[in-house]
């Protein structure tokens, strides 16, 4: 099943997509009971499809993208957070930060994993149980700040406001039983940036949950990014940074394509 947030003159609210191009109001509690109706919905303005309660990430957690970093494999998932607030929708678009300024904003493709139950200390066979499915990231990051004015630790540099598109649908874990298995795609401007699979993850989505809930309550709503694949802007020579103008679009295979434009930020 695909699942959109929309805009509603009530708020926001959630529809099904269907073959025929339609949309249908569901109704319920989307981490727990919820139906679809046959109400008909002409779906307003395009939401995230998740409001993150924990934003949790995943870093180096390609092989050859760990390569063009000059980093070794890690022995464990390299965890960062960003920030809920800095989610974006789908269309909106991305600030480049004015008030502490960054010259070198790159954009990253991930798949977003979404947590649909209360869980801690899963095991890897039982970790996609937890998932109600997944969708499109672009975990933005501002590489001045990651790299060099962060204080070593990666947070500063990926929690700008803006800086976690998340969409365009939610899709059910059910059409999807593989997550390893997709075609995953960064394209600026028309031109294809990365493109390559989510197998070749160092750690897969199973091995992620369970770490990631070792010891630790992950709730519902949690959002999970789980990695880029190589080809970002800052390994490239000469490197290529987001500006205001540029439009970029992550395209990951049975989900679609999240799409936002590039701004300065408002001051």
């Amino acid at each position: 099943m695909k699942i959109i947030r929309h805009l509603t003159p009530a708020g926001p609210a959630y529809a099904s997509l269907q073959a025929d191009g339609s949309a249908r109001a569901v109704t319920g509690d989307i981490f727990g009971d919820f139906h679809v109706t046959e109400h008909v919905v002409v779906p307003g303005k395009l939401l995230a499809p998740i409001e993150p309660v924990y934003l949790p990430c995943i870093g180096l957690n390609y092989k050859k993208h760990a390569a063009e970093s000059n980093s070794p494999l890690p022995p464990h998932p390299v965890l960062f957070v960003k920030n809920p607030a800095n989610t974006q929708n789908p269309g909106d678009p991305i600030e480049l930060p004015q008030k502490l300024p960054s010259v070198s904003v790159d954009y990253e493709c991930e798949l977003a994993v979404i947590i649909g139950r209360r869980c801690k200390n899963v095991s890897r066979a039982t970790a996609l149980d937890y998932v109600l499915g997944y969708t499109c990231a672009n975990d933005v990051s501002a590489r001045d700040w990651q790299r060099n004015a962060g204080g070593g630790q990666w947070c500063r540099g990926k929690s700008f406001d803006t800086f976690a598109p998340l969409g365009p649908v939610l899709v059910t874990r059910d059409e999807i039983p593989n997550p390893n298995a997709l075609r995953i795609r960064t394209v600026l401007n028309g031109e294809t940036m990365q493109d390559w699979s989510t197998d070749d993850m160092i750690f897969d989505v199973p091995a992620i949950i369970e770490f990631l809930s070792a010891s630790t309550t992950l709730l519902p709503g949690t959002v999970i990014l789980t990695g880029t694949p190589h080809g970002v802007g800052f390994a490239r020579n000469p490197p290529v940074f987001l500006k205001a103008g540029d439009t970029v679009s992550i395209e990951i295979e049975k989900i679609g394509t999240l799409t936002n434009p590039v701004i300065n930020e408002p001051v």
